[in-house]
């Protein structure tokens, strides 16, 4: 037991697997404690992943009334909340109705208050930036006494609400996210994600409404939510509003904050409707590169590789290509190496694109003029440059090759 117990304090999973399998107790108490409460306290996810495996029990009532799970919520974790909860299919009903209670509690009272009246001590709060890499958000995490919790209550209510078919109010979920105003934080990012799996008609009105709004946090959210609509539900895959990107052109004529009108732009590319292309057109100067990205998928390219767009859209996306940012050039380059078209002034701006600084750029650059079957892809293929041997690897890599078999096909080799 006592590798069980130092391989859980260091953290090392492999070495608690080890243990686990060679037969020690997965609810082995240490200080008077489950093992599972340790890996919570200390944020282990993968640690109390494997005790939960071994059979460790997140619903064991302790001596303080409280449960793992409960210490999950308390800690603030969406993710450890979610493991422990979903250990056991369905949770109990007291226990769900005790781990949502709780998460409220939480969320009305507020993290920084209810930590002063659980230690009673009124010195400064010790907070610092946590990220989570994999989700790509962040959540502040505060310490006080001795005790510290994470400020993400408002996901972990959301999401557990959302598991168990609770549909909380549109307002209430505005409020929580605002009271998190940033779009990688833990809690905007759940109450995004929530509102985008309710993919019917009052969501995207009371979203679509809620872009009049004149906050810009307001425009912001619904704008993510808009586009979280219109990208449809991951996990089942429906996506009803996949083509409504045109009812959004109103306000993205209007919108003066480019943040707010870099996401409509892009929930509106997933559409095809002419009065979007226009739109784009009109933000082909705008002054932030932010925007400037987005408008090349504005332009919707023809699906059959003949047919030919408008001159002056065409125009606009060279014009990008050249552009003075290297991540608007990127986005005018991908869809530049796409298109089909056979227009010559194309395969010369993917050629000048083959020498950028950055290599995805000259990447796609080379994969463009391939597809074109372009001789200049070979010379230029070389400019590609050495890989990162940690970076997966690329499929368009293969395209000079593949225009070379072709080439060597049609002359008979």
């Amino acid at each position: 037991m006592r590798e069980l117990v130092a391989a859980v304090r260091r953290g090392d999973v492999d070495g608690v697997r080890a243990s686990l399998e060679a037969g020690a107790d997965p609810d082995t108490f240490v200080g008077g404690l489950p093992l599972l409460c340790l890996a919570v306290a200390a944020y282990d996810e993968p640690v109390a992943e494997a005790l939960l495996e071994a059979g460790a029990d997140p619903l064991r009532r302790l001596p303080d009334g409280t449960t793992p799970l409960l210490r999950a919520v308390d800690g603030g974790s969406n993710p450890l909340t979610y493991t422990l909860a979903c250990r056991r299919t369905p949770l109990p009903a007291p226990e769900r109705a005790e781990m949502l209670a709780r998460a409220r509690h939480w969320t009305e009272v507020g993290v920084e208050a209810e930590l002063r009246r659980r230690t009673g001590l009124t010195g400064p709060v010790e907070r610092i930036r946590v990220e989570d890499d994999e989700a790509g958000c962040w959540c502040e995490q505060l310490t006080l006494g001795g005790l510290t919790v994470r400020d993400a209550h408002r996901a972990v209510l959301t999401s557990m609400e959302a598991r168990y078919g609770v549909r909380t109010p549109f307002d209430e979920l505005v409020a929580r996210a605002l009271a998190h105003p940033d779009r990688d934080h833990v809690v905007w990012s759940d109450v995004m994600f929530t509102l985008g799996r309710r993919t019917d008609e009052e969501t995207w009105q009371w979203s679509r409404d809620l872009l009049n709004h004149p906050g810009r946090q307001h425009r912001l959210l619904a704008a993510d939510v808009l586009l979280s609509l219109i990208l449809g539900d991951i996990v089942t895959g429906h996506a009803p509003f996949w083509e409504r990107g045109r009812d959004l052109v109103p306000w993205a004529e209007q919108e003066q904050d480019p943040e707010v009108l870099a996401v409509l732009l892009h929930a509106m590319t997933h559409d095809s409707a002419p009065e979007i292309e226009a739109v784009g057109l009109s933000y082909l100067s705008h002054p932030d590169p932010a925007v400037r990205a987005l408008v090349p998928d504005t332009v919707h390219q023809p699906g059959d590789g003949r047919s030919r767009i408008r001159p002056e859209s065409l125009t606009m996306v060279l014009t990008l290509a050249g552009d003075e940012d290297p991540g608007v050039r990127e986005a005018a380059c991908r869809w530049l190496a796409h298109y089909r078209g056979s227009e010559p002034e194309v395969a010369d701006a993917l050629v000048t694109l083959t020498h950028d600084e950055r290599q995805p750029v000259r990447i796609h650059a080379v994969s463009g003029l391939a597809w074109r079957d372009d001789p200049r892809c070979v010379e230029a293929g070389q400019r590609i440059g050495p890989l990162d041997p940690e970076s997966p690897f690329d499929e368009m890599l293969m395209d000079v090759w593949r225009y070379q078999r072709r080439r060597e096909a049609a002359d008979g080799g």
